[in-house]
């Protein structure tokens, strides 16, 4: 068996890999490195392991260097998913010691390899979960499930004048208008917006835009991706102005709407803490956690780290953030996220 980085022609190989195990995610595909190569400059390795029948086991790999964050590997990054994924448990550990191999040679401080199943001998954590839906037959079985309260909160909205847009592209402005001030009013810095227009591109069928407009004006909005039976909502934001009108609401329950007229088996509604806010916002709509694995290569003494916006090194920069102009937000927050996993 060869464990060896490949080159840009092998996308095809690598993606009919991916397409024939029943574990992967969307962000086994090999589109995702050349996103991240022309959104955010970094260094992108992919590692396939290959016998004499083809590839038999492919790990994603983005180097993030800075002197604010440090030096790291992460597969993948500013995704819930990724790791290594291989024909047997065996060969998925044998990628992620050569890809600790390459991080140590290169001098990074760690690799994290996001998982959702266990592996042995690896150090991880374990304080996230996928909150995840299965999905019945019809949106109106779901909407019987959900129980009265539930369905007041999203038919308010409904009754105020608000509007919900399906589309991809052409509703980038409208998302991104609501994705940045909310990211800015949780002192978080935000994607830039040629990310969301390169994922929109790359994958049209895949993606969709769910917006909802109160007086013809965005409040509220999710970037939806699809793959296989499972419809994800990754990102997803509201105005908090208005959700007092329950604009939130609305946007979950179309989105879940979309997931069943498309046919899709599970609704993914991101990862969580446990007993979080956001995990009991999930909860209510029926929702369910996975357990995520989130394992580390680390040197020798090396505690694991905690490049997270509940570390208290960072409350003071939280803080100032969101008191920022939204306008300087968005200049600057490009340049600082694409540091973060």
């Amino acid at each position: 068996m060869e464990i060896a980085s490949v080159d840009s022609g092998s996308e095809t190989e690598w993606d009919a890999f991916v397409d024939r195990q029943p574990q992967a995610s969307l962000y086994h595909l090999s589109a995702w490195r050349g996103i991240i190569r022309e959104v955010f400059g970094h260094e992108v390795i992919g590692l396939a392991a290959r016998n004499a029948a083809g590839v038999a086991g492919v790990l994603p790999l983005v180097r993030l260097r800075s002197r604010l964050f440090g030096d790291y590997m992460v597969s993948m990054p500013y995704f819930n998913y990724g790791g290594a994924l291989a024909t047997s448990a065996a060969l998925a550990g044998r990628l992620m010691t050569a890809g600790a191999a390459l991080a140590e040679r290169a001098g990074c401080g760690h690799v994290e390899f996001r998982d959702t199943v266990v592996r042995d001998g690896w150090a991880a954590r374990t304080d996230k979960v996928a909150m995840q839906l299965e999905l019945p037959g019809t949106y109106d079985q779901l909407w019987s499930a959900l129980g009265s309260k539930l369905r007041a909160q999203v038919r308010r909205p409904q009754k105020e004048g608000c509007e919900v847009l399906h589309g991809g592209a052409d509703l980038l402005s409208g998302f991104y208008t609501v994705f940045a001030r909310n990211m800015r009013d949780l002192g978080t810095p935000v994607y830039p917006r040629s990310f969301f227009d390169a994922i929109l591109r790359t994958f049209p069928e895949r993606a969709t835009i769910v917006l909802v407009r109160h007086e013809r004006r965005p409040v509220a909005a999710g970037l939806l991706l699809g793959f296989r039976g499972v419809l994800e909502i990754p990102w997803a934001s509201s105005l908090r102005e208005h959700n007092s009108l329950g604009v939130n609401m609305l946007l979950y329950a179309e989105a879940l709407r979309t997931a069943i007229e498309r046919g899709y088996r599970i609704f993914d509604f991101g990862r969580s803490s446990v007993d979080s806010g956001t995990y009991r916002f999930k909860k209510q709509w029926g929702a369910s956690p996975r357990q995520l694995y989130w394992h580390y290569w680390l040197p020798k003494n090396r505690e694991l780290p905690r490049l997270t916006p509940d570390n208290p090194r960072y409350r003071l920069a939280i803080a100032a953030w969101q008191r920022l102009p939204v306008c300087v937000a968005n200049r600057l927050g490009p340049r600082i996220v694409k540091y973060l996993p």
